[in-house]
């Protein structure tokens, strides 16, 4: 009977395992994230880069800028090991802000790691920050990323996954814009509106990343009594 039990407390364990990892593989993918992304306003965009591969380095990483709804003020942040360059693109209808007529905006950024020791190793990720706006009136910003490694390879994050049905394979990260006026400006993510704390994990309480941690915390309650139930049997056998 107590061994039923055991088993039981296992199987259930391993299965909270599951629930718990499904979701954090979701986060996998190269995502955009502002603490506040409201119409109108400026926000500092982080876009999350993890590598995916375990024998490849990241090298280079290449954010195209939405054309349809230009940026009229772009800065990048240093980020150590890598260099940047940005790539201008003309309008063929200039924008305003603050009361100037913008011609021409930022419409790619690359960063290239400068020697191989910079580069993403297997298991890591790095967080590439720039400022950006105004911000326009639009629901959200797609930003396609380019994400090349070391042995040539190179994955195109540039699938709509707003397109309808099940999410891409490569979803190109996507910003949330909160409306103008809105006091509920809470921060910005990819399309799942999941935040992320400083370790790359889901931020308790929101959404998915709730489940996230609700699923980690089930899944070590019960692989904790199943070992406490696997030391009571082993010290009745001893006995």
């Amino acid at each position: 009977m107590l061994r039923r039990a055991i088993r039981g407390l296992v199987t259930v364990g391993m299965a909270a395992c599951l629930i718990g990892i499904m979701p954090a593989v979701a986060f996998a993918h190269v995502k955009v994230t502002a603490d506040t992304a409201t119409q109108g306003g400026y926000a500092a965009l982080t876009f999350r880069v993890p590598n995916e591969r375990d024998d490849a380095s990241t090298t280079k990483i290449e954010v195209q800028l939405p054309a349809d709804t230009p940026l009229a003020s772009v800065s990048v942040k240093p980020h150590p090991g890598w260099s940047y360059a940005i790539t201008k693109t003309k309008l063929a209808a200039p924008i305003e802000a603050h009361g100037a007529q913008i011609s021409e905006v930022v419409g790619q950024i690359t960063w290239t790691a400068t020697d191989a020791k910079s580069g993403i190793q297997p298991g890591e990720y790095e967080e590439f920050s720039v400022s950006a706006g105004p911000l326009p009136d639009t629901d959200r910003l797609m930003f396609k990323t380019l994400q090349h490694y070391s042995d040539g390879e190179i994955v195109r994050w540039i699938q709509d996954p707003s397109s309808g049905g099940d999410e891409p394979e490569r979803p190109a990260p996507v910003l949330r814009l909160v409306p103008k006026g809105d006091a509920a400006s809470s921060p910005s993510t990819g399309t799942d509106r999941v935040s992320l704390t400083a370790d790359g994990t889901p931020a308790t309480g929101s959404g998915v990343g709730s489940a996230w941690a609700v699923g980690l915390s089930a899944a070590a309650l019960v692989i904790s009594l199943a070992c406490a139930a696997t030391m009571v049997v082993r010290t009745r056998r001893t006995r």
